[in-house]
């Protein structure tokens, strides 16, 4: 399927469903992550402001690929393109972006810890702009919150925190909602007849994590569970990004029911695909919280990285964790460089839970 065009840094995308506020009711921009995974856990924020503040209106400024996805949070009233590169400072688009904002938003809420970040709500003259102090904020953030690592443990607190009074997010212990991205019924049946996936029970399989290849399962591992899933009735999706183009060809060559569908659906067609999945199977990556925010069952593979701090969101989840003594180490690559904190998760292991899940489900129903 075609690819959306990007919108130009600044413009104003409509998102989600929700109303666009009662009258007067506060506005507020939300400065977005940079990751899939952590935009998807904003979500809850985004919840928590909707409930707290009835008539709230939210924008959401964000990087140009994320937009599609904010199109399925039903809380998100718009979403603002700002279409800097990764590591690339864009004075001038940050300079535009802020210039189309002033007069439209009461405060800001700023989710990511860099100086830049903080740039935008700072230069649109928004009143009030709350953030954890980092990198050295001070005038750019007039709400600064000191960020307490034992309180605030996982991601998702620390955003949900931010749009709390500073006295209850300090505290801790306060609700956070689990993302839920809707689903668009229409296109996911255009895209499984232009990519000829069958009517069988499908299970999704994950290869990437942005972060490195300490995060990722051998994808010898994954190609022998595929083999397995299809010898047992299954179809078997392979999702991620053009990144992935290489490792879902290794997993799918050669196996019947195996459809490599990296690099060849948008984002917002995995949130479609991956709630059409029966169940998925998937390394700590952004698409693993795609799936738990679609509804997916999630068999989450972890390695160097710690399911108390980037759990899937969701009660259906099985974490596949040896904890060895040398995880987490939270490195890109293995710093011993054997990686048996992944290598010794063995397929049959994961085939094993697929199935049993698989039996659980079919009695629930």
């Amino acid at each position: 399927m075609a690819e959306r065009s990007a919108p130009d840094a600044g413009e104003c995308i409509p998102a989600g469903s929700a109303p666009s506020g009662e009258e007067g009711g506060e506005r507020i921009l939300v400065v977005g992550p940079s990751w899939v995974g952590d935009m998807v856990m904003a979500q809850s924020l985004f919840m928590t402001l909707k409930a707290r503040y009835p008539g709230c209106r939210i924008g959401v400024l964000a990087p140009a690929w994320s937009l599609p996805v904010l199109e399925r949070m039903a809380e998100v009233d718009e979403g603002v393109a700002l279409d800097v590169g990764h590591g690339e400072f864009g004075w001038s688009t940050r300079r535009r972006v802020a210039r189309s904002l002033r007069g439209r938003f009461d405060r800001a809420i700023v989710l990511p810890r860099s100086w830049k970040s903080a740039l935008v709500p700072f230069l649109a003259g928004i009143s009030r702009r709350t953030g954890f102090t980092g990198e050295q904020r001070y005038g750019l953030l007039n709400d600064r919150r000191r960020l307490d690592k034992a309180v605030l443990d996982q991601t998702v607190k620390r955003f949900v925190a931010l749009g709390l009074p500073a006295e209850e997010a300090a505290a801790g212990g306060f609700p956070v909602p689990r993302p839920q991205l809707a689903v668009d019924g229409g296109n996911l049946a255009e895209l499984r007849r232009v990519h000829g996936l069958s009517s069988r029970s499908a299970i999704g399989l994950m290869p990437g994590a942005e972060y490195g290849p300490a995060k990722q399962w051998p994808l010898e591992h994954f190609r022998t569970l595929a083999g397995a899933l299809v010898a047992e009735g299954f179809e078997v999706r392979v999702l991620g990004g053009p990144k992935d183009d290489e490792a879902g060809r290794t997993i799918a060559e050669g196996l019947a029911q195996v459809h490599n569908l990296c690099g060849r659906t948008r984002l917002a067609d995995a949130v479609d695909l991956l709630a059409d999945c029966r169940q998925v199977v998937t390394n700590d990556s952004g698409l693993m919280h795609v799936a738990a925010a679609a509804g997916t069952r999630v068999h989450a593979l972890y390695g160097s990285s710690s399911p108390a701090y980037t759990p899937p969101l969701t009660d259906s989840a099985e974490i596949h964790y040896l904890a060895l003594d040398c995880s987490p180490c939270f490195a890109r690559t293995c710093p011993l460089g054997h990686t048996r904190c992944l290598v010794e998760l063995s397929p049959e292991r994961l085939l094993a839970s697929v199935l049993g899940a698989g039996r659980r489900l079919a009695v629930e129903e």
